[in-house]
């Protein structure tokens, strides 16, 4: 563990929290640790691919008018935003290449043999099925949406900060709002649910704290096995959360002052690019590249902990 007082050049303490980044830290803080601090490289996968591309034709369908938003139209977007997310992101030219192959669930995977292009060919054909399955669950032509990948941000009173993406918000004429998020996998047992639905509760109080209404509805849609879950979110429950989010917060705080980052085994691990270096898996952490104080001290001020 890194004892010194100088943070090694371009590191920098947590600022915000999303639910992406909240769920990591959940399932295991030295994971939250090496994606928030450590800035690790992670491979591309085919299946998180899949889901950015997916996003990005049901986003972009919605710039045609009602009556041309039709599943051929939607899987003719495919190729054009395959390209586009090519040339954003030139790391993914590896998914494809020679030689290069996923290998199965445990990996992050589920890749099968073949040669790049066979590949590429039934990886595209797998989005399109997921394209084309939206529409036995919603209507775009009865859909006008108010936001589209809409960022949000909002600081709540204690300083934190938290930010995300929401995939869609529709307003109704009463002035009711829905907030929906896709999903390319496949609806979680009901055992499941609740943290299927902590993301959601996460943009309703972002979008409660900044506009002072509650959304009506959370919409989860799932591609992979054509299911639909919502919820109509309380008051009370958006306090709930974020008395879950402050207290994640504050043991995130305490575990950037005093660079103590437990790894936390399970199933999920199959799915990690950093076994290398979890001491779970006999590997060793890199250097911690943020002051660590005495025993008992307090390297950061309570509150906000870097800049924004």
């Amino acid at each position: 563990m890194n004892t010194s007082t100088d943070a090694v050049q371009g590191a920098e303490r947590p600022a915000s929290l999303s639910p992406s980044r909240a769920g990591d830290f959940m399932q295991c803080p030295l994971l939250y640790r090496f994606r928030v601090i450590d800035k690790l490289p992670e491979k591309p996968s085919e299946a998180a691919t899949r889901g950015t591309l997916v996003h990005a034709v049901l986003e972009r369908l919605f710039d045609a008018p009602a009556g041309e938003r039709t599943a051929p139209r939607a899987k003719a977007l495919i190729p054009g935003q395959w390209e586009r997310l090519r040339e954003a992101r030139p790391e993914l030219a590896e998914l494809f290449a020679e030689g290069v192959q996923e290998g199965g669930e445990a990996s992050g995977g589920g890749g099968e043999g073949g040669d790049p292009g066979e590949r590429l060919a039934r990886w595209l054909g797998q989005a399109e099925a997921l394209v084309e399955r939206w529409f036995t669950l919603e209507d775009p032509t009865r859909l006008e949406p108010a936001e589209r990948e809409l960022f949000v941000e909002a600081e709540l009173d204690s300083g934190l900060r938290l930010r995300g993406i929401i995939d869609r918000v529709d307003v109704a004429p009463t002035g009711e709002v829905r907030i929906v998020d896709y999903k390319t996998g496949k609806a979680p047992r009901p055992e499941y649910a609740e943290g299927a639905l902590f993301q959601m509760k996460f943009y309703a109080l972002v979008v409660w704290r900044l506009k002072g209404v509650v959304p009506r509805r959370l919409q989860l849609v799932y591609l992979g096995s054509g299911d639909v879950l919502t919820y109509d979110p309380r008051s009370e429950d958006l306090e709930r959360v974020e008395r879950k989010l402050l207290a994640l917060w504050d043991a995130i705080r305490r575990a950037t002052e005093s660079g103590d980052w437990r790894p936390r085994r399970s199933k999920l691990c199959g799915w990690c690019d950093h076994q290398a270096v979890c001491p779970e898996f006999g590997g060793t952490p890199p250097p911690y590249p943020l002051p660590v104080g005495p025993p008992g001290s307090a390297a950061a001020p309570q509150g906000r902990m870097g800049p924004v």
